[in-house]
């Protein structure tokens, strides 16, 4: 797997920006200022490859203390363009996490550029709290989640205040946020 600077650094700067800086994610801001989010990007060009790098990811996240890497997001710019691809492939990592046993302790989380959440029209403002700069898997420690959760209180506000932060924003403004312009 070769780190590609250009994809990482993308995608970096769309959680600073996005995630975190329109607090999108409430969880999002410890990891990131700790320095605990592990990015990496996949050479991947078929699915095959990817779920390999998957795997490796998988077991180098469960296999890394908390305080050193507390989740990963695995960008994979050269597979699973067409987003409805990519959504199936999301049974093949469930399925992968159950043969590793990891059910319960790792979660995946998915993000893509053409993010579309079911019942919804492909320009709903709301698909953007999932559309990312790339694909991307996001390897979330299921204990993390749980003590973010605690801490928070109840989570059922989150979506509410996120498509009221997209709809104030506007496509047009989230664009320019992406392309680090003034909102």
């Amino acid at each position: 797997m070769n780190s590609n600077v250009h994809f990482i650094a993308e995608t970096r700067d769309w959680v600073e920006r996005v995630v975190i800086g329109l607090k999108l994610c409430p969880f999002a801001p410890a990891p990131a200022l700790k320095g605990l989010i592990r990015y990496v990007s996949s050479d991947a060009e078929t699915p095959e490859a990817l779920l390999e790098d998957l795997e490796k990811e998988l077991r180098h996240l469960v296999a890394s203390p908390p305080e050193e890497i507390e989740t990963t997001l695995l960008i994979h710019p050269r597979v699973l363009q067409d987003f409805h691809d990519f959504n199936d492939f999301l049974e093949l990592a469930d399925e992968l996490l159950r043969v590793l046993e990891l059910e319960g302790e790792i979660q995946i989380a998915s993000f893509h550029p053409h993010y579309q959440f079911a019942d919804t029209e492909s320009d709903d403002i709301g698909n953007a709290t999932n559309r990312s700069p790339y694909p991307t898997l996001h390897l979330l420690r299921e204990e993390s989640i749980a003590r973010a959760v605690d801490s928070f209180g109840d989570t059922r506000s989150i979506s509410t205040a996120n498509l009221a932060t997209l709809e104030r924003l506007g496509l047009e403004g989230l664009q320019a946020l992406r392309l680090g312009k003034p909102g």
